[in-house]
């Protein structure tokens, strides 16, 4: 019935189409026949059957002779359905209305489909710079997970402002495409001379002499600085790999969007644009086990640079494809005003013109922006608070960067899978309770998700007989908690968390969206990472080490979560209101 209500489909539809929708029917025939063996008669009934029913046509296709002979009686039976659709009460209802009422109109499906494909190659790079970037600074030499608490306030936080005054120049100066298309080429042209130049060359290039001369005077609490210093080229790689995501997904792609996207499509799609992402995030995870599993039959010197040159030659390929479909969307969809309307697209190609100053103080006024601000300072100092413990034991349990990696390219595919269930849940949540319970998901996910972790490392002395009778280690359990915890609040961050903060930005004007969002999202998420850090350094300072910090990072946590609780309910009053006048203008 499915094949047969497809060929009645592309009978009336272009070639383009008909495989689009031929792809919207195999992803859906397990639904469909859940929803068949469900219970549900009234598509398949033995009542009378009208001229658009679905005995009549199975009857006339099991006779048909071959198949130009069915595509010719398609065609007519078609132009008979056609005629019927108002006489027949059946029709309206039947499977084939449901399946037309769900697919999106031609226009928003070409506008849609090479945005979902831009989503898709950025988080695959991102995927793959985000192991990448551990393994570089976790298991350089003199190194350790102690150090990413140090990269985060003292390189990434100055690197995100750094950045954020030079967007701000760029946007005043170029179009909105120019700043897309230098910024992406910049940083895929970064990672290709990385691996290639850089990180060959790394010997020379790292002061390991100095350093060491430098370590001998001074006290071992200056061990993670001194190893920002002897591996500064991994430093920069790790600033700039945190970059892409703060800039290349939260600034460049999501600011696109918003600008070509309403809030109805993005109720519907946004969601659905992370199935695609986190399709992404599985593939990606396989390919870097896949180089992973290339470096243990090598028997070069280090083995690890030629799977860091195949690892970069994955972004680099990635980037090339976003740069693409973002040329395509240019030339045939922002130019097409039944996908883009006109002055949405006047608003893409726009410059904005008030300076850094100017901006900040207009952004410091607006209560509106400062939530959502807050949204993303509280889930960065959340999940870094979490994720260092948590790496400190995964460096224990994996002290090789093979091994390392490895284990991150599984927990990347993991969270890929797991966040496409969310997502699919994410649309049903979105559509029945709304923006307000959808943004209050994720702190949710992440604090009950963070109290087992931090339980288990408090109480863990307790558990021993039980960690004894499962055959594994207190290591590796801590391991495979913590990664359980990554995986669930990730999960949850890609599917709620993202797609709220991005509605959020719709109903905003020209210049909250572009000058707003950067300062917010550049700025806010290392900013909120560097605020864990802090809070990390003075801990640790104060008790002596990240074990003994323990309760004390638990208690932060929980006051970060209620700040998060907070600013999420203020700002679903201010998105409703906004929204509201958006109807009403």
């Amino acid at each position: 019935k499915v094949i047969i209500l497809a060929t009645n489909l592309g009978a009336r539809m272009s070639p383009l189409q008909t495989r689009l929708c031929s792809l919207v029917l195999l992803a859906s025939l397990a639904g469909a026949g859940a929803y068949a063996f469900g219970g549900s008669t009234r598509a398949f009934s033995s009542g009378p059957a009208s001229a658009g029913g679905v005995r009549p046509l199975l009857r006339r296709h099991a006779a048909a002779p071959s198949l130009v002979s069915r595509m010719a009686g398609v065609k007519m039976q078609a132009g008979a359905d056609g005629a019927s659709d108002k006489s027949s009460p059946h029709t309206g209802s039947g499977p084939l209305a449901r399946l037309r009422s769900a697919l999106p109109p031609p226009a928003e499906l070409k506008k849609v489909t090479p945005l979902g494909g831009i989503f898709f190659f950025i988080l695959f790079a991102y995927t793959i710079l985000r192991d990448t970037k551990d393994v570089l600074v976790v298991t350089a030499p003199g190194s350790g997970a102690e150090i990413i608490p140090f990269l985060k306030t003292y390189v990434n936080l100055p690197g995100a402002i750094g950045f954020t005054v030079l967007y701000s120049k760029l946007s005043n100066k170029y179009s909105q495409q120019q700043v897309f298309y230098g910024l992406v080429s910049s940083f895929v042209a970064f990672f290709a001379l990385f691996a290639f130049v850089i990180y060959p060359n790394a010997a020379a290039l790292h002061p390991t002499v100095f350093v060491d001369s430098l370590a001998a005077v001074l006290p071992s609490g200056f061990t993670a600085p001194l190893a920002i210093i002897r591996n500064w080229t991994y430093a920069v790689f790790y600033t700039m790999a945190e970059l892409w995501g703060s800039v290349v997904v939260s600034l460049l792609f999501w600011g696109f969007a918003n600008q070509v996207t309403r809030v109805e499509e993005a109720k519907k799609y946004y969601p659905l644009f992370g199935l695609g992402a986190n399709v992404a995030l599985i593939f990606s995870g396989l390919y870097v086990r896949f180089v992973s599993g290339l470096r243990r039959a090598s028997t070069a010197v280090d083995p690890w640079a030629g799977s860091l040159r195949l690892l970069m030659a994955g972004v680099s390929g990635a980037g090339a494809m976003v740069l693409l479909l973002y040329r395509y969307m240019q030339r045939h969809v922002m130019t097409d005003p039944e996908c883009v309307p006109p002055e949405a697209a006047k608003k893409s190609k726009a410059k904005t013109h008030l300076g850094l100053r100017e901006s900040a103080a207009y952004l410091a006024s607006s209560a509106y922006i400062r939530n959502l601000a807050l949204l993303v300072i509280c889930y960065g100092m959340s999940i870094n608070i979490v994720e260092v413990s948590w790496k400190a034991k995964l460096k224990q349990a994996f002290p090789n960067p093979n091994d390392y990696s490895e284990f991150m390219g599984a927990f990347s595919s993991t969270t890929g899978a797991v966040t496409l269930f969310m997502m699919l849940a994410s649309q049903r949540i979105f559509k029945v309770f709304g923006w307000g319970v959808a943004a209050l998901i994720p702190p949710t996910m992440l604090f009950l998700t963070g109290s087992v972790f931090f339980s288990l490392s408090l109480f863990g002395g307790a558990l021993s007989p039980l960690v004894a009778a499962l055959g594994t280690t207190p290591l590796m359990l801590a391991v495979v908690v913590g990664a359980a915890q990554n995986v669930l609040s990730k999960s949850a961050k890609y599917s709620l968390f993202d797609p709220c903060k991005e509605m959020a930005y719709i109903p905003l004007d020209a210049e909250a969206k572009t000058k707003g969002k950067a300062a917010v999202d550049v700025i806010g998420n290392p900013l909120g990472k560097s605020g864990g850090s802090l809070v990390q350094q003075a801990f640790i300072f104060t008790f002596g080490s990240l074990a003994a910090s323990t309760p004390y990072l638990a208690a932060t946590l929980t006051l970060v979560i209620l700040l998060w609780f907070k600013a999420a309910q203020s700002l679903n009053v201010q998105f409703t209101q906004a929204m509201a006048a958006e109807e009403q203008a």
